[in-house]
């Protein structure tokens, strides 16, 4: 089963493995085949479930409420996120203005099929929305009882000091981020994890597995397997595509034995690994099969010791991106549309 961690400096639990529907609800995989993944993670232990409704479009928000149906609410915790666009592109539908905001957890919930979401967060930082605004919204979402709790994804240490000031003297706790983190991906290590710990701020982090990548099925000079992230026109292989070089397939290659050393798979040691920052309160595993589920939640409760840590990094060397600077350089600079 799955082990619990505390979500930033509160007292709520969520589970170390988080389900998450990224990329896959309402439009990857069918819906029958979601809710076969959903009742898997329920039946693996987990009960933290991310979303945002921005997922096709709000879609992803109504398959995840579907599949919780009939599920004591109070044993679950639902996290979905708000910022990118819904609806049909109009003026303020995107961003984190009051209107966008307000409206956006009305409909979250509506799809969701719930009173409440255990977890709200700001998808994006919002260059066009003063930030007191933005966490007044927020505030008045907590009072109303609509969130318990609030968190943002892929700000950096300014934007969550700032982000979390304004919070304190509204009332209320920032106590997540949301950040890409994997062995591959470790721009948060040198700022934001630094000023989380400092806030009392915890990590969620998407992408463990770098999008398939550090599973090792994609080999250097062998064709994509059919199916795979790396050959999905919907929007996956556009992600990937930083990792899908020689040089980065052929060092992921040579992590097998480090797994093998483990008893592991791949996509459990890049799971398990992720686990060791004491930041980082869970991992989001997606899946397009029930069985990735279960094999996902065997990285749960795992410890790396400290010389196969370092040999990870021997051997992955200088293909791994580490600039602080990389979380503000891919977020947008405007509001979409």
């Amino acid at each position: 089963m799955v082990n619990y961690r505390y979500l930033g400096n509160s007292g709520l639990k969520i589970t170390e493995i988080t389900y998450g529907n990224w990329l896959t609800h309402g439009s990857q995989v069918e819906n029958d085949v979601a809710t076969q993944c959903v009742h898997a993670a329920l039946d693996a232990g987990i009960t933290s479930f991310d979303t945002a409704d921005a997922y096709a479009n709000t879609q992803a928000e109504r398959v995840l409420g579907d599949a919780l149906k009939g599920q004591r609410r109070e044993s679950l915790e639902i996290f979905t996120k708000v910022y990118w666009p819904t609806g049909p592109g109009g003026a303020n539908d995107s961003g984190l203005s009051r209107k966008h905001v307000m409206e956006s957890i009305d409909g979250s919930l509506r799809r969701l099929g719930t009173d409440y979401v255990d977890l709200y967060q700001a998808h994006r930082f919002d260059t066009e929305t003063p930030l007191e605004e933005t966490m007044q919204a927020f505030a008045d979402i907590v009072r109303q009882g609509k969130a318990l709790y609030i968190g943002v994804s892929e700000w950096t240490a300014d934007q969550l000091r700032a982000g979390h000031a304004l919070a304190k003297d509204l009332g209320f706790q920032l106590i997540s981020s949301q950040p890409q983190y994997s062995m591959l991906w470790r721009v948060i290590e040198d700022e934001v994890v630094p000023a989380s710990r400092e806030l009392g701020v915890s990590q969620i982090v998407w992408s463990p597995i770098a999008q398939g990548v550090l599973t090792g099925k994609y080999v250097p000079g062998q064709p994509y397997p059919a199916g795979s992230r790396a050959t999905d026109e919907k929007g996956g292989a556009n992600m990937i595509k930083r990792f899908m070089n020689d040089d980065v397939l052929t060092r992921v290659q040579g992590l097998k034995p480090v797994a093998d050393e483990l008893g592991l798979t791949m996509a459990q040691l890049a799971v398990a690994w992720v686990l060791q920052n004491d930041n980082v309160a869970a991992a989001l595993v997606g899946a397009s099969r029930p069985e990735q589920v279960a094999e996902n939640v065997k990285a749960s409760g795992v410890t790396i010791p400290a010389e196969l840590m370092a040999r990870i990094d021997e051997v992955l060397g200088d293909v791994v991106e580490r600039d602080p600077a990389k979380t503000a350089e891919n977020a947008p600079k405007t509001r979409p549309s």
